[in-house]
């Protein structure tokens, strides 16, 4: 299956969240699995919203039983609520009420504070590296903005609680679902000018449109700020390739609803679906490679592990014989179009090469899916993929892993038990 995110209101992280909650048939399994994270004080509210007559689900974040106002924009500070273009498309945006005195003022954590705080959840390990990813995007945007580097960085409004929620969601979301292949239409940003702690910015905020860069946006009528760094963060993350929508045979469709009412429904639209061209086995996928005679096993390591987290498909090193008969490692990446210039300047960043390679590759893949099943040992996901007349079925790893140190048995005998399990309900 595939996704295809409809951006003609912008985008939200909690917006985005909403509309992947929607494609969900068992939503009970998202809001029991964000519960178990136990983050401090925080609990979802799942409400049905209606724009221009469309319907759709709009989730908001309470900290210790009050909603997070901070605004998802930028980290000069918070911004005039009473703007007459807010764009309120984040839960942090809202008018302000008899209460506002008594809004939740939380914390704001530091980028290395969120990779610490996402690195303890009890998730699997391609979620944490997506929602590491996604936060590596907003930093280096933030720093490149402020003119720092991104370890002294200190984000303001999308350092909240509300605002790691919503990438974590998303994060999980788009595992859940199982998709092989995101795209996304061109983004509608918004024009017009927002107020700020230190003055007034344009639309889009220049960490947005940092975050933005390379990616088709538009300003569109609407004069506001319609796009959020969070927002664009994940799907910058997430989405492979930005453009009309394609040929497709839609299974599912999901409406991530904003707060303010427009002309315009005010929504964020995501289709779930198959390939209409007969062509859903064929994909593309960029190679990024480098030879390294020079590094220490940690350091190649390192640059592994960063490569990752920012967003490649996969990492892998290879023994091999450079001139002088040097033994040596070559260091490749496999990743989309989107990330491809990304991480060749990670690459060039954390290694000692003083040039990479890249290799364009038509591929073959099959469709996969996840499906949860029950154990005697606890729910396990099982990943099913399908194509060219062959299934296969393939236990989670991480889920098996974590089973059988629980409950004190051989990854063995959880990964039979998962392939005898029942589907949950």
């Amino acid at each position: 299956m595939k996704l295809y995110f409809e951006c003609n209101m912008g985008a939200s992280g909690n917006m985005i969240m909403a509309a992947l909650y929607e494609l969900l048939p068992d939503k009970s399994t998202f809001q029991q699995k964000m519960e178990s994270l136990k983050l401090p004080g925080v609990v979802l509210n799942y409400s049905e919203s209606t724009k221009c007559g469309i319907t759709g689900t709009h989730i908001t974040v309470k900290v210790d039983g009050i909603e997070d106002t901070s605004d998802d924009v930028h980290s000069h500070g918070n911004h005039d609520h009473h703007h007459e273009h807010d764009h309120e498309h984040h839960h942090e945006h809202h008018h302000h009420h008899e209460h506002d005195d008594k809004k939740y003022k939380g914390r704001r954590y530091s980028y290395q504070e969120i990779l610490e705080l996402i690195k303890s959840l009890e998730l699997p390990e391609r979620v944490k590296q997506n929602a590491a990813g996604i936060y590596m995007i907003l930093g280096e945007a933030e720093a490149k903005v402020h003119g720092t580097s991104l370890d002294e960085i200190h984000f303001h409004e999308v350092g909240s609680i509300d605002a790691i929620v919503d990438v974590v969601g998303c994060s999980i979301l788009i595992d859940m679902l199982g998709v092989t292949d995101v795209t996304a239409s061109p983004i509608h940003v918004g024009y017009g000018m927002i107020r700020c702690e230190h003055g007034i910015l344009p639309v889009p905020a220049p960490a947005t449109a940092e975050i933005l860069h390379g990616i088709p946006i538009y300003s569109g009528r609407i004069e506001g700020e319609l796009c959020t760094p969070t927002g664009a963060a994940i799907l910058k993350r997430f989405s492979k390739s930005f453009g009309n929508m394609p040929a497709m045979e839609v299974s599912r469709i999901g409406y991530g609803m904003g707060t303010k009412d427009f002309e315009a429904a005010n929504c964020l639209r995501v289709f779930l679906y198959n390939d209409a061209t007969g062509s859903e086995n064929k994909d593309v996928v960029y190679e990024i490679s480098c030879n390294l005679d020079d590094m220490t096993p940690e350091a190649i390591g390192a640059a592994f592990d960063v490569l990752l987290e920012s967003g490649a498909l996969d990492v892998y090193t290879t023994s091999i014989m450079m001139k002088k008969n040097r033994p040596a490692v070559k260091l490749s990446c496999l990743c989309t179009e989107n990330t491809s210039d990304t991480l060749a300047e990670l690459m060039i960043k954390h290694t000692t090469t003083l040039g990479i390679r890249t290799v364009k590759y038509d591929r073959l893949v099959m469709e996969r899916s996840t499906q949860t099943v029950r154990t005697e040992y606890g729910d396990i996901r099982i990943k099913h993929a399908n194509g060219f007349g062959i299934k296969k079925i393939k236990p989670e790893y991480d889920d098996v892993q974590a089973a059988a140190k629980k409950h004190h048995v051989t990854f063995q005998t959880v990964y039979d038990a998962a392939k005898r399990g029942v589907p949950a309900e």
